[in-house]
């Protein structure tokens, strides 16, 4: 086993954009330089037609460039949003590096704090690892190819987290990689606990489920997905580069629940619990969730594009070999096939009209009256509401549910997290939502969204009215038309709620 004082000799520091110069564990490093990780970041496919492995004779080096240029392969942190928000083109590599090195700046205060949690260096070295390799198992777009294996192999159950654990089985297999583990102390029992803290079942509550560490150190598992309250170091980074690259402020403070985080027994449960004061702080927190997602991740446009971009290849998760090469770059892969498939040319007429900014159109949205009402009612009633004399068919129209609240559905995540007060560090308490007047009254909203597949005027206005007709059905609120319904009334009773009021008073 290397010891400290040798390996931190090959440390190596990165210029991050929202951490500043943060410094990395060789192991680390080892990891990053491997193609599974890399394939987070960028590299290039090469067209046959342009493949310098393949030609005959070298190629011209702009071709080279040209190629290089059209073809690239990452993973955008943030899928789509980059067509509406240009600057959103940040990729899962830098996500995870700042991943690493907040995990690495919790779990060690906590060890300065409290030495007698006996956290050892192998500890700290698997939260850093876990904290790295969390999202290796992202395909196209993030969570826009997730959302598509569930539609297309609901059967599967996929999640993320599940492929990050196999690309990491697969990334140690083909690199090598577990001598190099065992150099810095990291057993097989190091490599479960790493994996259980990307991705786990949790257990019946009772029961302790996991086989990388005892339950005395359960809080580690707390810092990389905190399965309890939803704070997490994921969460900080990704709120804090999200929201630096879609210039959208947030107003949380991750150092501050850093240096106010402490190890306190809950229920004969270590947890990581934080002190009262910072309970504005966390609701920030929570809060810069919601506006990320209500303001760019769940953006109209967005929304339409992520409604345009199918795949047809959701068994290649199933393959890590084959998964390692499904990046963004599929997009340009298909563009650039020259093939004349009859599917082929439907995808690449879509991608297109993506590029041309040919878009399907937005109907309009509307929120339910009735939070019950669900995705399968809104469907039905459009159906049934579509004028009998119209070209409008239930195909040309396409309905998207969102979903805004505090990371925990209709319940307030504040409520799940222990509080602990300066004159009473090992007692904890939970902060009610009552004990202030200042919090949201509710935590979720729903809304519909209701896209139109054709640009004919004549079936945009019928799905204008079939969505009125939809919504009179179902009890729901006016439907808000981003086109006036009438071209001499303008159609906004969110923004104009005395709308009524003037016309029959005028």
């Amino acid at each position: 086993m290397m010891e400290p004082s040798q390996w931190r000799m090959h440390v190596k520091t990165f210029q991050d954009a929202v951490h500043g110069a943060i410094t990395l564990h060789p192991l680390c490093v080892k990891v990053i330089d491997t193609p599974q990780f890399q394939r987070l970041s960028f590299s290039c496919n090469w067209p046959s037609s342009a493949n310098p492995l393949k030609s005959k004779t070298p190629l011209p080096v702009d071709v080279l460039l040209a190629t290089m240029i059209s073809c690239p392969t990452f993973i955008k942190a943030l899928g789509t949003c980059y067509f509406v928000f240009p600057a959103a083109s940040h990729n899962r590599f830098e996500h995870c590096i700042g991943v690493c090195y907040l995990a690495n700046q919790l779990v060690c205060a906590l060890q300065s704090r409290q030495p007698e949690l006996d956290i050892s260096e192998a500890d700290i070295l698997c939260v850093q690892l876990a904290g790295l390799c969390h999202d290796l198992g992202h395909g196209p777009f993030s969570h826009l190819w997730e959302q598509f294996v569930r539609q297309a192999r609901p059967e599967k159950q996929w999640v993320h987290e599940n492929a990050s654990t196999k690309m990491f089985d697969y990334l140690l297999k083909a690199n090598n990689l577990v001598e190099e583990f065992q150099r810095y102390g990291l057993k097989e029992q190091d490599i479960i606990f790493i994996k259980e803290m990307i991705y786990s079942v949790s257990g019946n509550g009772s029961e302790w489920c996991y086989r990388g560490r005892p339950r005395e150190k359960a809080f580690l598992y707390q810092i990389v997905a905190n399965k309890q309250t939803g704070i997490d170091v994921d969460k900080w980074d990704y709120f804090l580069r999200d929201s630096l690259n879609l210039g959208i402020k947030v107003t949380f403070d991750y150092h501050r629940l850093i240096q106010f985080s402490r190890v306190i027994p809950v229920e004969e449960q270590p947890q990581i619990c934080i002190r009262d004061k910072e309970c504005n702080n966390v609701y920030d927190m929570f809060h810069a969730r919601r506006v990320l997602h209500r303001t760019a991740y769940k953006h109209r446009v967005v929304q339409i594009i992520d409604n345009m971009v199918r795949y047809p290849l959701a068994d290649v998760c199933d393959d890590m070999m084959a998964y390692c090469n499904l990046t963004d770059g599929v997009l340009h892969q298909i563009l650039l096939d020259e093939g004349d498939h009859p599917d082929l040319l439907h995808a690449k007429k879509i991608l297109t009209s993506i590029f041309r900014r040919q878009l399907y159109l937005c109907v309009g949205h509307t929120r339910p009256s009735n939070f019950a009402t669900t995705f399968k009612n809104i469907k039905e009633a459009l159906e049934r509401n579509i004028p009998k004399d119209s070209t409008l068919t239930p195909q040309d129209l396409v309905i998207t549910q969102v979903e805004l609240n505090y990371g925990m559905d209709d319940q307030n995540p504040v409520e799940m997290v222990y509080f602990y007060n300066k004159n009473s560090p090992m007692k904890t308490r939970k902060i009610k939502k009552e004990e202030s007047i200042l919090v949201p009254e509710r935590f979720q909203e729903k809304i519909f969204r209701v896209l139109c597949r054709s640009n004919k005027e004549d079936k945009f206005k019928h799905a204008q009215v079939t969505l009125m007709a939809a919504c009179q059905e179902l009890g729901m609120k006016e439907p808000y038309f981003l086109r006036p319904l009438k071209q001499d009334l303008c159609h906004c009773p969110f923004l104009t709620p005395m709308r009524e009021l003037c016309i029959t008073n005028p």
